[in-house]
């Protein structure tokens, strides 16, 4: 059976998320088919988790919509095999050469960070997720040329535009030929996406314990074709708002209750839903929200947006059933403080909403 779709990373967040999305949308007749999982780095346990993706995994869905109390687990089977560019490279290429229609990519913090090692021209494991698409990318264009669809689902801002870039980028400092940079330009379509879905815990060897919230938005472009249906995906002209509310109301808080948890030395263990059980946090987070937050939204014109969103995030941060541990949220913090607060703070002063930030700025100064 050929695999129309092609992942790079084999993270839970992506069994509950877009593999979870393709299994629904298969069983609806939704889909433009099955799933190859490709793990790029050499990560043991990751190794171990990508062997059992392929037979099939459970997501538990735990937690609150509107009020009302889910607990379902669902049996993935979208993925149908699993390789490692450490070990299956000839075979990676040839699925990405005959098989593939639709890249997905969700490869970490750090996954569009490329390396000297990229300027060859020859595969090399060292090489970074970049550096190895591009290799793909060309063996496609000598062997088959025609288009594809990607989409990068890391926590980027314009994170198909970025990928681009970079990847064009890579391929003129390896002299490539221009008619394959002006394919990679008009025949690879590179979409600008945002996905949103708290996935606090993997299942060993694979599957993943997720919130019942769950949101892809996919910036519309006159060559998008999508590769599957579902209630959870919106397709919006725009990114901006999304992007806003995600970042600056749900980002926002976890980096506040987790400046919070390291300046009160709590618990190592503790986790969202504990925090917020503390009258004192909820109320300042609640405070902060509508006090600080809500009056830059406003200003920008997405008033009832952004209180719909402070409701359902406070009713995400407070599910009993996730194990959503702040010394996970606390890792990079001071990077999270600067690329969720303080860029608050600028796109507001943008806007000239002249609110008083009074707890924001003890946060950041």
């Amino acid at each position: 059976m050929k695999t129309p779709i092609i992942q790079f990373g084999t993270s839970r967040f992506l069994q509950a998320h877009i593999d979870l999305f393709i299994h629904e949308s298969i069983k609806n007749k939704n889909a433009a088919g099955y799933i190859t999982v490709v793990q790029t780095t050499n990560d043991i346990k990751r190794a171990n988790r990508l062997k059992n993706l392929s037979k099939g995994y459970i997501v538990h869905i735990k937690g609150y919509k509107n009020k009302v109390v889910i607990n379902e687990k669902k049996q993935i089977t979208s993925i149908l095999r699993g390789l490692s560019t450490s070990f299956d490279w000839i075979d990676i290429e040839n699925i990405f050469v005959t098989e593939v229609k639709f890249v997905f990519s969700n490869t970490g913090d750090n996954g569009f960070k490329i390396n000297k090692i990229d300027s060859k021209n020859e595969f090399d494991q060292l090489k970074s997720f970049p550096g190895k698409l591009l290799d793909l990318l060309y063996a496609r264009y000598i062997k088959n040329n025609q288009p594809l669809t990607i989409f990068p689902l890391e926590l980027i801002k314009n994170n198909g535009n970025e990928l681009k870039k970079i990847i064009i980028n890579l391929a003129q400092i390896r002299n490539l030929q221009n008619s394959f940079i002006i394919w990679l330009k008009d025949e690879i379509i590179w979409i600008n996406s945002l996905v949103d879905r708290i996935v606090s815990e993997a299942i060993e060897p694979a599957g993943a314990i997720a919130e019942p919230y769950a949101l892809w938005a996919v910036e519309s472009q006159p060559k998008l074709v999508m590769p599957c249906i579902h209630d959870c995906i919106s397709v919006v002209s725009n990114l901006e708002s999304y992007e806003r509310l995600k970042l600056h109301i749900l980002n926002l808080g976890h980096t506040i209750l987790a400046d919070i948890w390291k300046k009160q030395n709590r618990s190592v263990n503790e986790t969202v839903y504990e925090i917020l059980n503390d009258n004192r946090v909820y109320n300042y987070l609640n405070k902060i929200y509508f006090d600080e937050i809500l009056p830059t939204f406003t200003s920008a014109g997405l008033q009832n947006e952004a209180i719909n969103y402070i409701e359902t995030t406070l009713e995400r941060l407070k599910n009993p059933f996730l194990k959503h541990r702040l010394k996970d949220i606390a890792q990079n913090h001071q990077e999270k403080v600067f690329r969720r607060i303080q860029s608050f703070l600028i796109w507001s002063d943008s806007l000239e909403s002249h609110t008083n930030f009074n707890e924001l700025k003890r946060i950041v100064f």
